[in-house]
């Protein structure tokens, strides 16, 4: 839910920082199109402002700001990073954060035209990334359960947007992660939000990762599916040759989360932003195209 009464503008948040860090608030500002949960503004060059602007956007924000500096260190690509923390206050109700900026183009706006170096740059970062998490992670309340916990999900996205060509066939790789075996190890740290508007490009390779709100403890397969999700054409095969620690149900499940994945940005790129400003008409073809993949 979006908060309907405070809106966010480029006063706003100057006067904001000109309140709780003055030594900020001569930075240029620029607005940054798309943000879902959060509403984000460039802050000079290396810094960006991100103000919720959904009910569950500070907690996602206080995940960030306690994890990201635990695992960025051993990341082999830029994520952001927390600078500081803007206060709730009589101007604006939430908790905000200042982040790092990592340089880039959003998927969704651009293309990957190096496939195989970024097939391993995707596999290097994961590897990095899946490694056990601690008892006090967080756990994800809407992902990270075996698909078969996840089918009236699935069936909801399927009969919203599933093209008739395509139904069968998509039908059939989820049965497939459905039966696939559970995973076995423990709980990995899991990004759980790659998608093409979560990752940044540049020189037509992978450069940064980005949103790590919904990062949690458990099965890999969730970021796995980004081979399909995130990937070019023919580039699954080298990306989990690369990566080199999924087993054959691993694949099978990141597959039908895949094609999950695929359904939801078809779905969100034909609905519209689901009332957040902002829509999302780069999400629709890049939906199809990961179901494409996830099927050729």
């Amino acid at each position: 839910m979006t908060d309907p009464e405070t809106e966010i503008t480029a006063d706003l948040v100057h006067d904001l920082l000109a309140e709780q860090h003055p030594d900020l608030a001569g930075l240029a500002l620029r607005e940054v199109a798309g943000g879902w949960t959060n509403h984000v503004w460039r802050l000079g060059d290396e810094l960006a402002v991100r103000m919720p602007r959904t009910d569950g956007a500070p907690d996602l924000q206080r995940t960030e700001r306690r994890w990201l500096p635990v695992l960025a260190p051993r990341l082999p690509l830029p994520v952001p990073g927390p600078v500081r923390t803007g206060a709730p206050s009589a101007r604006f109700p939430k908790p905000w954060t200042i982040m790092t900026w990592v340089p880039g183009e959003p998927l969704d706006h651009t293309s990957l035209s190096r496939g195989d170096h970024a097939a391993d740059a995707l596999a290097g970062f994961l590897t990095a990334l899946h490694v056990a998490a601690p008892d006090d992670a967080p756990v994800s309340a809407d992902r990270g359960d075996h698909p078969k916990n996840c089918s009236d999900g699935f069936d909801h996205f399927f009969h919203a947007v599933v093209p008739d060509d395509l139904a069968d066939e998509v039908r059939a790789v989820w049965d497939d992660a459905v039966a696939a075996p559970e995973w076995a190890g423990p709980p990995l740290w899991v990004h759980g939000d790659l998608h093409p508007a979560n990752v940044v490009v540049s020189d037509g390779t992978l450069s940064g990762v980005i949103d790590f709100g919904d990062m949690f403890a458990g099965d890999p397969a969730w970021d796995l599916a980004a081979a399909w999700v995130i990937l070019p054409a023919g580039a699954a095969a080298r990306f989990f040759a690369a990566y080199a620690q999924a087993d054959e149900g691993t694949i099978r499940r990141a597959r039908g989360l895949a094609a999950l994945k695929g359904l939801v940005l078809m779905l969100i790129g034909r609905n519209g932003d689901r009332g957040l400003p902002g829509g999302k008409p780069t999400w629709g073809p890049a939906g199809r195209a990961a179901l494409d993949r996830v099927l050729s």
